[in-house]
């Protein structure tokens, strides 16, 4: 049984399940371009790296790759006004999500949500879904000078809570929270069913991969 001494939470495809939104806000960014709508299955797997990411993404229609700076400059500012306004219409919490975080708090764990989501989007999303209080810490992806996979966030946390880096968990979905984990010290744990670009997450070597933070009963012990 694992026993750290604080535990950190992604948010978008390990808490919810943000896509339905994202893609409405996408969709609706495109067809005021006057361009064809990318759907659901392809917003999917471009989702973790922030909204500047997922614009580019949407221009692009590429995981990689650079828009024209022109259509980015005209895209950005329509999809923040579309966010803003869409952030938690469609969006809900994972199956098992609510009662895990129930274990965490009761079995003594500090918790915080690390997350490149925006902070004028991070903060309404966790209060709609009546989980921010659940965390003493939130770092959003423009909290700091720099988001994962850079362990910054991470680091800043576990500096927050007074706790040393191997002391402490991250659960997370993507690769990027993988590579923010082990570059920070961290433990990590991934969900089997975020987002992590179409890739099975197992390919990443987190230190555990689950399919329900109900199981976190099953490999955390309380704080003593």
């Amino acid at each position: 049984m694992l026993q750290p001494k604080m535990i950190l939470c992604d948010l978008d495809g390990t808490l919810v399940d943000s896509v339905p939104d994202l893609t409405f806000c996408v969709d609706a960014m495109m067809e005021r371009l006057g361009r064809a709508p990318r759907g659901e299955a392809a917003v999917r797997t471009w989702v973790g790296n922030g909204v500047e990411k997922l614009v580019c993404r949407a221009l692009t229609g590429q995981l990689e790759g650079e828009p024209d700076a022109a259509d980015y400059s005209l895209a950005y500012p329509l999809f923040l006004e579309l966010y803003a306004e869409n952030t938690y219409t469609r969006s809900i919490l994972y199956p098992g999500v609510r009662e895990g975080l129930d274990f965490l708090a009761s079995a003594g764990y500090p918790l915080g949500c690390v997350t490149n989501k925006a902070a004028q989007f991070t903060e309404p999303l966790l209060t709609h879904l009546g989980i921010r209080e659940r965390f003493t810490l939130v770092v959003s992806g423009d909290s700091l000078p720099r988001k994962k996979p850079d362990p910054m966030p991470l680091l800043h946390a576990a500096d927050h809570f007074g706790v040393m880096p191997a002391e402490a968990l991250m659960i997370g979905d993507s690769v990027s929270d993988v590579k923010a984990a082990r570059a920070a010290g961290f433990g990590i744990i991934c969900m089997s069913y975020g987002y992590n670009h179409g890739e099975d997450i197992r390919d990443s070597n987190p230190d555990a991969v689950i399919d329900s933070m109900v199981e976190l009963k099953g490999l955390l012990a309380p704080l003593a």
